[in-house]
């Protein structure tokens, strides 16, 4: 246990970020769900939907530093990827 008041404070800090990614990474992970799922499924309306919710979704936790942007970019790109795949 810290035992200096900036150490304390640098702590309850943390947990409270940790709170915050994960509550952001669980939505992500949720809608790039219902994306492949909506893809799987052959629903092309709900997939551009979801498509472009998770694209913005990504953009967002990428600004606040939650992930990497370059992680984003590759996110998008894997979400493009699949939507075009519905195409053919």
């Amino acid at each position: 246990m810290a035992h200096i008041k900036s150490a304390i404070k640098r702590i309850r800090t943390s947990q409270a970020a940790n709170l915050r990614n994960r509550a952001r990474i669980s939505e992500l992970k949720t809608i790039e769900k219902h994306l492949r799922a909506a893809v799987a499924a052959g629903d092309a309306a709900a997939a551009a939907e979801y498509a472009k919710k998770f694209s913005s979704k990504l953009d967002k936790v990428a600004k606040t530093g939650t992930i990497h942007p370059n992680r984003a970019a590759n996110k998008k790109s894997q979400a493009d990827k699949l939507l075009n795949s519905m195409a053919k």
